[in-house]
């Protein structure tokens, strides 16, 4: 049920009986769908949107675009395995367009991020060429709005 889904994704905190009042069906029923959602791997797993910026001043985010040769056999796969295992990383993407492969990291520190692609993505043999980045601010993150205060629209009324 897609509707389900939608909840989780949305917020992921949401209790079962929860669910089940929002969906119309019983708290078993929706414990046996999430189930089967986690068992096949539609459901990966669950996580809590940080604006570390406001915990931590020395927090920096890096976008960075690769450009790589496809291993005979394996194509993007090979090399996106390996950037995966970097702490630094924390998401991997194949794309469409003028690079290949897009790679979100965080470091301590813009240095830190720099000698990251310096160090450890420019040696690997498939990567032709990077780009590097760096977010500046957030304003959303994971359809979470981080940046800005909610404004409550209560008392707002339009013409």
């Amino acid at each position: 049920m897609k509707q389900l889904l939608e909840l989780l994704e949305n917020n992921a905190r949401l209790s079962n009986s929860e669910l089940a009042v929002m969906l119309g069906i019983t708290e078993n029923e929706v414990e046996k769908m999430i189930a089967e959602y986690r068992q096949s791997g539609v459901i990966s797993g669950y996580r809590t949107v940080i604006d570390w910026e406001k915990v931590d001043d020395s927090y920096i985010t890096a976008q960075i675009q690769l450009k790589v040769t496809p291993s005979e056999g394996e194509g993007f796969e090979e090399t996106a395995r390996r950037i995966m295992q970097f702490d630094e990383v924390k998401s991997v993407y194949l794309m469409s367009g003028s690079y290949d492969i897009a790679v979100t990291v965080a470091g301590k520190s813009f240095k830190d991020v720099a000698m990251f692609v310096a160090e450890r993505l420019s040696p690997m043999e498939s990567i032709t060429s990077t780009a590097t980045c760096f977010v500046l601010r957030k304003y959303k993150e994971e359809g979470i709005p981080v940046c800005f205060k909610e404004i409550d629209e209560r008392g707002i009324t339009s013409l």
